[in-house]
């Protein structure tokens, strides 16, 4: 119950955040040339000023920046996101459409990066100093060094194109008709590029962490005193180190949360992947000022929610946590 209060607290302390995350992009946008009706003229090819005065009318742009914040802030207490100019539906339902590819998405990147790089991690550190730990490290460096949609890039002309092993791009086959396991396992052949391009930086983030946590978890004095006892290594390792060095790898976990919801934009870009990420960039492009507010509002939803599992996760690996709170 201590554990939940805790996660509850800090949850009710996000809400001011997501607030002014909105308001502030919300003035920021209105800073930018041009608005929704300029960029749907500009696909009309053109037309008269009353015709585009009506529509300001319409979408409310007519009105001050104040007011049209006020009305969107009351909108939002009563969970109503606006109508989508570009898509012409309640913001909601195109969100809710592409919401089930940037989890499914994400939710596969982030299980391979934690577990990849806690693996790998725990045996650079249990290797320190020979050729595995050098090997892994430099792969590592590499990994976080070299920009995502490169690897995007790569892996369409290496495993697409040259050697045909896996679909360029899509979230699944067009018109297949497949259902069930058959469906499945289609969506899953598109996602393996996608995920590991999203995947390599964190896993390298969460080798180094893992590392260093290890590292520092095995010169402490109860696994010495484990040791004494004659525990084997992979037993101390396992049972007494891994919990403790874990702590870091959880805290990383919740702060990439919305780095990684960041990052697929680019890779939904280069995969053709109908999520939100590819969603944010077609509304920024069409100055879709509802669509693009409301994909802020879901995603900060979403990395609040992450860091609320990742305090109760925290609190659970070390109980003084909780017994301070």
């Amino acid at each position: 119950m201590t554990i939940l209060l805790l996660a509850l607290r800090r949850l009710a302390a996000s809400l001011p955040t997501l607030l002014l995350i909105l308001v502030g992009l919300f003035l920021l946008l209105q800073l930018a040339p041009g608005d929704t009706v300029d960029a749907l003229m500009a696909q009309m090819g053109g037309g008269d000023p009353a015709t585009a005065a009506e529509l300001r009318r319409y979408y409310g742009l007519d009105l001050s920046a104040a007011a049209q914040l006020g009305r969107y802030v009351l909108r939002l207490v009563q969970l109503d996101l606006g109508m989508s100019a570009i898509y012409g539906k309640p913001v909601a339902d195109v969100i809710a459409e592409r919401l089930p590819v940037t989890l499914l998405l994400m939710g596969t990147s982030l299980t391979l990066a934690f577990i990849g790089g806690m693996t790998l991690g725990v045996i650079a550190a249990r290797t320190v100093g020979r050729w595995p730990d050098t090997l892994l490290s430099t792969f590592g460096l590499i990994f976080y060094a070299t920009p995502s949609f490169w690897f995007g890039l790569m892996g369409i002309v290496v495993f697409a194109i040259t050697l045909g092993w896996l679909p360029s791009g899509g979230f699944e086959e067009v018109g297949s008709g497949a259902t069930g396991l058959e469906r499945a396992l289609d969506i899953a052949r598109h996602l393996v590029l996608p995920t590991v391009t999203l995947a390599l930086i964190f896993l390298a983030t969460y080798l180094r962490v893992m590392r260093t946590a290890m590292l520092e978890v095995m010169n402490l004095d109860f696994v010495r005193t484990a040791r004494a006892k004659g525990v084997g290594q992979t037993a101390v390792t396992i049972r007494h180190a891994l919990r403790n060095a874990l702590l870091p790898m959880v805290t990383i976990l919740g702060l990439q949360a919305g780095t990684m919801l960041g990052g697929s934009v680019v890779v939904e870009s280069v995969f053709a992947l109908p999520g939100l990420g590819r969603l944010a960039y077609e509304s920024v492009v069409q100055r879709d000022l509802n669509t693009l507010l409301g994909i802020v509002f879901v995603s900060a939803i979403l990395v609040i929610l992450i860091n609320f599992v990742v305090d109760l996760l925290y609190a659970w690996l070390d109980p003084r946590i909780a017994a301070g709170a």
